[in-house]
């Protein structure tokens, strides 16, 4: 039985004061022991959050990391070994603003994927497609194909210590977000994409839905078969709502 998981990634949002509230939020939540918790601050407060958090039951992650997994002349960029001697257990790879924004193309998220897990970090990949891509019907193919990317050039095992979030990049942000029977459909799709590979493998890995997921929606999404919790947006940056989406994955 794979274990639920929820993930706030608070992208670029946070000053020292706005963090310290958070995270008193965060300590006040009663949360349910089935399911495993992780939040993604941006680098600049990871310490600030690790100190923070020390004592409950909340993983903290990277929203990013370097394509070289240990220290070196690469400015600017932070290498998974510094993240682990952080306190960090995970880190985001592939994020669709990433792909967007930053032109990060599949050669180097293989690279920084690669990089993460042999310091010990658990990347959670994301994938997903575009509202052009959705409309053309090449779902399946474009999310297909972020995915092979990375089983083609490390195999398949890999993803028995990583996690996949499938984000429409439509849907993040936005107010919209994939029906249920939708992301079902996707999350059904890679896990069956694994499973022509290596069937353990596919009934192991937690695949997370994002793109707008708040509490009033998630229950319903969490209740898929295929669907394993949530990589939560903007939701995330309020301890409430959060916790409410928490409790959503313990039901």
């Amino acid at each position: 039985m794979r274990r639920p998981m929820v993930a706030g990634n608070w992208k670029m949002h946070g000053t020292r004061a706005s963090v310290a509230e958070l995270i008193e939020g965060l300590g006040h939540l009663a949360l349910p022991s089935g399911v495993d918790v992780a939040v993604f601050p941006p680098c600049l407060f990871i310490n600030q959050v690790v100190d923070g958090l020390e004592g409950k039951s909340i993983s903290v992650g990277a929203q990013n990391s370097a394509v070289e997994s240990k220290q070196g002349a690469l400015t600017g960029e932070v290498a998974p070994s510094q993240l682990v001697d952080a306190g960090c257990s995970l880190v985001l790879v592939g994020h669709s603003e990433r792909r967007q924004i930053m032109g990060e193309r599949d050669g180097m998220l293989i690279r920084k994927f690669a990089a993460a897990q042999a310091c010990g970090l658990t990347p959670v990949l994301c994938v997903g497609e575009t509202l052009e891509q959705r409309e053309a019907g090449q779902t399946l193919e474009v999310v297909g194909r972020q995915l092979d990317s990375v089983i083609e050039e490390l195999g398949v095992g890999v993803f028995a210590k990583a996690v996949i979030a499938y984000e429409p990049v439509w849907a993040i942000g936005t107010g919209l977000t994939a029906s249920p029977q939708q992301a079902q459909d996707v999350h059904a799709a890679i896990r069956a994409q694994l499973a022509a590979k290596n069937s353990e493998v596919a009934q192991g890995v937690r695949l997370l839905y994002g793109g707008s997921v708040k509490a009033a929606n998630a229950v319903e999404l969490f209740g898929m078969p295929d669907i394993d919790g949530g990589l939560i947006g903007g939701a995330s940056l309020n301890a409430d709502e959060f916790g409410a989406i928490i409790r959503a994955a313990g039901n």
